[in-house]
């Protein structure tokens, strides 16, 4: 997924991978996150938009790093006590859902992120591109953190993800 996601922002002409990468190549490889997401129409309209965006809609998006402000873009650490983390190919905003999704998988004992954990991390600043495209294709990040949500109080009663 993710070698998929930098792939996308190099065709794209993007100077970063950003969320609405992460979230385009979450949607093509993860069946549990487009089931999250809505029925066929929403995916539909979200997976178009998408590719509109990758084909040049979004040139508006080119021209600047993606720093919504609403969290720390990088974190100082590593959540598992590595070295300092730069940002580096990444916007900032998709570095800190990276590591937000590693740290949600931390804390099921799991040394991977699923998609989920992705998909949580991308929705949880809702100034970030793929909120800003949920939004405008129909799909309520709200909803969207909700139904995500549930989904981890599931996960912390003994269930496990589909990863």
């Amino acid at each position: 997924m993710v070698a998929g996601a930098r792939r996308r922002a190099v065709r794209d002409g993007d100077r970063q991978v950003d969320t609405a990468h992460l979230l385009h190549s979450l949607l093509e490889t993860d069946p549990q996150a487009r089931a999250l997401v809505g029925g066929a129409p929403q995916l539909a309209r979200l997976l178009g938009y998408l590719v509109q965006r990758s084909i040049g809609y979004g040139l508006r998006w080119q021209s600047g790093v993606e720093d919504s402000g609403a969290i720390r873009v990088v974190p100082d650490r590593d959540p598992y006590g590595g070295e300092v983390k730069d940002a580096g190919d990444w916007s900032p905003v998709a570095a800190a859902a990276m590591t937000d999704a590693l740290r949600r998988a931390g804390q099921r004992g799991e040394p991977r992120a699923c998609g989920t954990d992705l998909l949580a991390a991308l929705v949880a600043d809702p100034q970030s591109r793929a909120v800003e495209v949920l939004e405008h294709t129909g799909v309520p990040a709200d909803g969207l953190r909700a139904r995500l949500d549930a989904l981890a109080v599931e996960y912390a009663d003994g269930g496990r993800p589909t990863c």
